[in-house]
């Protein structure tokens, strides 16, 4: 009897954690990744990862898995944001990725002419893999993190995308951070003129 209820349980535990990794159709995983989207705002990420990417238990951690490759996904990625008037994606790739041989990674020169493809344009900035998973680590301590899971098994190969606002860029940041000081500055210039004033 015993051995008969370890049996279930063992088979319901294998049977709920295959449940939970199967791939999703194309049409399913793409309207996640719609919703999921809608959710997001600044200062949260989207990774697009590679098979072996570690699952994480925290709480705002989302995840999607896909039937996909990384370049395939990264384009849906990138075309769902620049549907939104709200968000703009600023791109990581690791640092590693241009330097890992496509001997030792079959596919690989490959993948980083078609994963350039895939960014329709927007920059990437580059950064190794543990700095990007330690800014990461630190953004899902408050904000949410959605990870979208490929099947491509190339090391290196996963896309961190940090969300920025879409209608305010780094250029309109820093001339309203010059003007706020400027503004300071004029401010605080009658007063210096005054305590000279009556020094003299």
């Amino acid at each position: 009897m015993f051995r008969a209820r370890r049996l279930l349980v063992l088979g319901v535990l294998f049977s709920t954690a295959g449940c939970a990794w199967v791939d999703r159709s194309d049409d399913e995983w793409k309207q996640a990744v719609r919703q999921q989207t809608g959710h997001l705002g600044y200062r949260n990420w989207i990774i697009v990862a590679e098979a072996s990417f570690p699952a994480h238990s925290r709480p705002g951690l989302r995840l999607v898995t896909t039937p996909v490759e990384i370049p395939e996904a990264v384009d849906f990625v990138i075309q769902t944001l620049e549907r939104t008037e709200h968000l703009r994606p600023h791109v990581y790739l690791t640092r590693e990725l241009r330097s890992v041989e496509n001997d030792y990674a079959p596919g690989m020169d490959s993948y980083r002419t078609r994963i350039r493809e895939s960014l329709h344009g927007h920059d990437a900035t580059e950064l190794e893999q543990q700095s990007l998973m330690t800014l990461v680590e630190d953004t899902v301590r408050s904000f949410d993190v959605l990870v979208v899971r490929t099947r491509s098994a190339l090391p290196y190969s996963s896309v961190f995308i940090e969300l920025h606002p879409g209608y305010w860029d780094a250029e309109s940041e820093i001339r309203l951070r010059e003007r706020i000081e400027q503004d300071r500055k004029a401010k605080a210039s009658p007063a210096v003129a005054r305590v000279f004033t009556k020094q003299s």
